[in-house]
């Protein structure tokens, strides 16, 4: 099975091992992500080091930092080994779950959206290659929702965004069942 990797030169195919990346010619534009990464699990200890060892690579830089979500990854290490460098992991719970941050010296971060190991590759192309568009205003989960309508939240009316950014979703009240009132006698 061929595999869709998207750079800025155009779309390479590679063996299905390849790492699925895609970085924005223009990188550190206010308001937008600069790429995206479609991980094979959610295994950070795992799948960090490809991505770690692709984007200095390809942008000639080192990675020094890499910021993501406690909660929307397994086995998180402090510590990366990178040639002649450890990258250090840093989670947090305030940061948007889609994001990965990448952190280098003397220049602003690299946002990735983190496409969900699960997605199937119809949906997780067409984010990668959204991820490079025209995205200065777009939230993440907005990327992948239009990437996979069929596959979003419920929550159509953007409550679920509106809880990752500080906000808080209520459930909706049970409906109670009917009762009949008994008539009043004296």
């Amino acid at each position: 099975m061929m595999t869709t990797i998207l750079f800025p030169s155009g779309p390479v195919f590679a063996e299905q091992s390849a790492l699925r990346l895609s970085l924005n010619t223009v990188l550190h534009q206010q308001g937008t992500i600069d790429g995206a990464w479609w991980p094979r699990t959610r295994d950070a200890g795992t799948e960090l080091p490809a991505l770690i060892s692709a984007v200095d690579q390809r942008l000639g830089r080192a990675v020094l930092r890499v910021g993501l979500h406690v909660d929307a990854w397994d086995h998180i290490p402090r510590r990366i080994q990178a040639p002649g460098r450890q990258v250090r992991v840093a989670w947090f719970r305030s940061a948007d779950p889609h994001l990965i941050t990448l952190s280098f010296a003397g220049t602003s971060p690299v946002s990735l959206l983190v496409i969900p190991p699960r997605t199937a590759a119809g949906p997780a192309i067409a984010a990668l290659t959204r991820a490079v568009a025209d995205t200065f205003g777009v939230r993440p989960a907005d990327l992948l929702r239009a990437a996979a309508p069929e596959e979003s939240s419920p929550a159509q009316d953007g409550s679920a965004s509106w809880e990752n950014e500080g906000g808080r979703v209520t459930e909706p009240a049970p409906e109670r069942p009917a009762t009949r009132l008994r008539p009043v006698t004296h």
